[in-house]
């Protein structure tokens, strides 16, 4: 194929082939995944961790629930779940980069928990069944997605009739002005406080970027209705810069 027929994606503000973004963000993860946690909690001042129990509350979980978590990066999800799912429930932890997955796998299991499984997985393919998870999760994952639209699909296809999707995400803060502030502080901040602990502007740049050409709150809800979700909506958390997307698989959830 030529290039000028290649798939798109954008990897940060850059335009690149579909095929070619994957290893790209693969190289980003890989260099971030050690200080990923320390990170997250040096540039949010650690309110990562309320917007993740906020999310939660929202997802609404059952002790019997089939749960895959995707982009779960070091567990974050999984250990808050794991508490609240039963024998009869099932918790995969899942992502795309081997390094993420490793350290979020053996930190669970150094911290105690075992209830889950871990599987090294593409969003945009899923390799489950249909009609499997009773709520598929993911935080600060869906804006590396090669094709949003494509891991979508692959998500309703393995939800259950009456199955819940909830995205955490940032989005777009709803104030001007402290829209500009947030920009100054992802663009400017950032990539220096990842080369000063994780010794990678570049890749903490980058994820400034995908923070920048992610879809708004309001788009974002409108590409799940089109990929045929129903009852989607959204809650902003601290004046947008984060928001939480919820929707369901059409049809009746067993209990």
């Amino acid at each position: 194929m030529s290039d000028n027929l290649k798939e798109k994606s954008t990897f940060g503000f850059k335009q690149v082939d579909s095929e070619e973004k994957r290893g790209l963000v693969d190289d980003v993860f890989d260099a971030v995944s050690e200080n990923y946690d320390l990170m997250n909690d040096f540039l949010s001042f650690g309110i990562h961790r309320l917007w993740k129990r906020i999310a939660l509350e929202i997802a609404e979980i059952r002790p019997n629930y089939k749960i895959l978590d995707l982009a779960g990066g070091t567990g974050d999800l999984i250990k808050l779940i794991s508490p609240k799912i039963n024998q009869e429930g099932i918790l995969i932890l899942s992502d795309i980069n081997q390094s993420m997955l490793s350290i979020g796998r053996d930190r669970l299991i150094d911290q105690g928990v075992n209830n889950f499984l871990s599987v090294q997985l593409d969003a945009q393919n899923i390799p489950f069944s249909n009609d499997y998870f009773d709520l598929i999760t993911i935080a600060f994952g869906l804006r590396n997605v090669t094709n949003k639209e494509n891991a979508l699909k692959s998500i309703l296809r393995c939800l259950k009739p009456g199955g819940k999707l909830v995205i955490l995400e940032f989005s777009k803060p709803e104030n001007e002005m402290f829209r500009e502030i947030y920009d100054l502080y992802s663009f400017e901040v950032i990539p220096k406080i990842g080369e000063w602990v994780a010794g990678s502007e570049e890749s903490y740049r980058y994820l400034a970027e995908s923070i920048r050409m992610h879809p708004d709150q309001k788009e974002l809800m409108e590409i799940m209705e089109q990929v045929g979700f129903k009852e989607c909506s959204y809650s902003n958390l601290t004046n947008g810069v984060v928001a939480v997307h919820s929707g369901k698989k059409a049809g009746l959830a067993n209990d």
